[in-house]
C-alpha cells in the first residue's frame, strides 16, 4: 500500500514510533486536505477514493481532514487511516489553511468532503503540476460534466460563470471555473501566495494572487456529483457579495478609476451642452449643469481614490501595476500635479471674476443663466482637488518606498 497509516495503529514503543514518523514524513509526496463540517455519510467514500488514486499514481500521500464537525466524521475519517485535525477557528478558507500547514506533502490536493467531487480524478490534476506545466491545478466542473441536481441553476448559469468572468476581467485569470473547489497546487506555491482568508472567498484568493504573480493556471475537466446526503453549506448571495467584494477590494482601477473616467466625462458633456445651448430632446439649463458638475467632481474624486488604492495595493502586492495608472501617476508627480491644480483654480477665479465685472458693469442686471457661474466653481473645487491629492500622493508612494 503506498498511502501512509497513521503511526498510533501500530503497537510500538514511543521511541520506535517518533522515528516511524519521521520516516514516514520524509516519504509524503501528496498531501490531500479536506475541510468537513457533519459529512458522516461521505467521508469514508472520500478518503478510499483518494487511497485508490495514491495506489495509481503510486506515490506516498496522506489525507488530513480539518474537521468542526458535531456528527461521527472525525471518528469515520479516523477509522479510514486519515489524520483529522480541529481548526480552532470556524470558515472554510480557515478550514484549509489550518490543514494546510499540518501538510508534509510536496504537492496539495483539495477537495470537498460531501462526495460532489470524485477523488478517483485526482491524479489528472497532479499529472500537469508534476509535470512541472502549471503552478496551480483547477478541475473546471463547466469544461467537464455536472450532474443533475448537483448545482442549483443559479449558480450554474448566473453566480458562477458571472463571478468568473468578473475575475478574468479584473485579473486576466483566464479559467471557465473560479470557484471549483477541487484543485492541486505546490506547497511552496502556495506559501508564496501567503492566503488569508477564513471564508469561500479563499477560492478566488488563490486564483487572483496566482494571477498577480504571474503563476501558469491550468484547468483539466471533472465531473461534478450531486450531494449525497445533507445540505450544502453555501449561502448563495452572502458567498456570491463575499467574492466580489474581494475581487473588488484587489481591483482599484476597475472600482474607482474606470468608473471615475465616465462620471467625469459624462458631467464634462453636460456642461459642454449647456454651455453651448446643445439641443438635447430639451433646452439644457441651470438643472443640467449643476448635474455636469456633480459629475466631474465625483469622477474625479474617484480617480483619486483609485490611485491612492492602487500605490497601496501594488506596493502591498495586493493588485498588478498596470501601464493606465502609471501614466497618470507619472503626470501627477507632486510638482506637476500641484502646477495643474493651481492653474484650474486660478482659471477658476479669473472667469469668476469676468462674470462678477460683467454683471457689475450690467447694473447688476445680467446674470449667467445657463449656470457659467457654476463652471467657475467647477474648475476651482477640481484645482484644489488636484493641488492637495497630488501632496498626498506623493506622501504615501514615498511612505510606501521607504517601508
Amino acid at each position: 500500500m503506498v498511502y501512509l497509516f497513521k503511526s498510533q495503529d501500530l503497537e510500538v514503543n514511543a521511541e520506535v514510533e517518533e522515528t516511524i514518523k519521521a520516516s514516514q514524513a520524509s516519504l509524503v509526496e501528496v498531501s490531500v486536505v479536506i475541510p468537513s463540517i457533519n459529512e458522516a455519510k461521505t467521508i469514508g467514500e472520500c478518503i478510499l477514493k483518494v487511497k485508490e488514486a495514491f495506489n495509481r499514481c503510486g506515490v506516498y500521500g496522506e489525507v488530513i481532514v480539518a474537521d468542526n464537525s458535531e456528527d461521527e466524521t472525525p471518528k469515520i475519517a479516523e477509522s479510514f487511516g486519515a489524520i483529522v485535525v480541529k481548526p480552532d477557528k470556524m470558515g472554510y478558507g480557515y478550514a484549509y489553511r489550518f490543514g494546510i500547514k499540518q501538510a508534509r506533502g510536496k504537492y496539495l490536493v483539495m477537495g470537498d468532503a460531501d462526495g460532489t467531487y470524485d477523488f478517483s480524478e485526482m491524479p489528472k490534476l497532479l499529472e500537469p503540476l508534476m509535470k512541472g506545466e502549471a503552478d496551480l491545478v483547477i478541475g473546471s466542473r463547466f469544461k467537464g460534466e455536472i450532474k443533475k441536481g448537483a448545482m442549483p441553476w443559479l449558480h450554474r448559469h448566473i453566480g458562477n460563470p458571472i463571478l468568473t468572468r468578473f475575475l478574468n476581467l479584473f485579473f486576466k485569470a483566464g479559467v471557465s471555473d473560479a470557484h471549483s473547489g477541487f484543485r492541486t497546487v505546490s506547497k511552496d506555491v502556495l506559501e508564496k501566495l501567503n492566503l488569508q482568508c477564513n471564508g469561500m472567498e479563499f477560492a478566488s484568493e488563490m486564483i487572483i494572487k496566482a494571477a498577480l504573480e504571474g503563476l501558469t493556471i491550468k484547468e483539466v475537466p471533472i465531473t461534478y456529483y450531486a450531494r449525497k446526503a445533507g445540505k450544502s453549506k453555501l449561502n448563495s448571495f452572502q458567498d456570491g457579495w463575499r467574492h466580489l467584494k474581494f475581487m473588488l477590494f484587489h481591483a482599484p482601477v476597475h472600482l474607482y478609476i474606470f468608473p471615475g473616467v465616465l462620471f467625469a466625462l459624462l458631467g464634462l458633456l453636460l456642461m459642454a451642452f449647456t454651455f453651448f445651448g446643445v439641443y438635447l430632446g430639451y433646452n439644457p439649463g441651470l438643472h443640467t449643469m449643476i448635474l455636469g458638475s456633480f459629475g466631474i467632481l465625483l469622477g474625479f474624486q474617484l480617480i483619486f481614490l483609485g490611485l491612492f488604492a492602487r500605490i497601496y495595493g501594488v506596493k502591498s502586492k495586493i493588485c498588478r501595476a498596470d501601464g493606465f495608472t502609471d501614466a497618470m501617476l507619472k503626470h501627477l508627480a507632486l510638482e506637476r500635479g500641484a502646477t495643474i491644480g493651481a492653474i484650474l483654480f486660478l482659471a477658476g477665479v479669473a472667469y469668476l471674476i469676468h462674470l462678477v465685472l460683467k454683471w457689475f458693469s450690467s447694473g447688476f442686471t445680467v446674470l449667467p443663466l445657463r449656470g457659467q457661474d457654476i463652471i467657475a466653481f467647477t474648475l476651482m473645487t477640481i484645482g484644489l482637488q488636484v493641488f492637495f491629492n497630488s501632496f498626498y500622493l506623493s506622501m504615501i508612494s514615498n511612505e510606501l518606498n521607504q517601508g
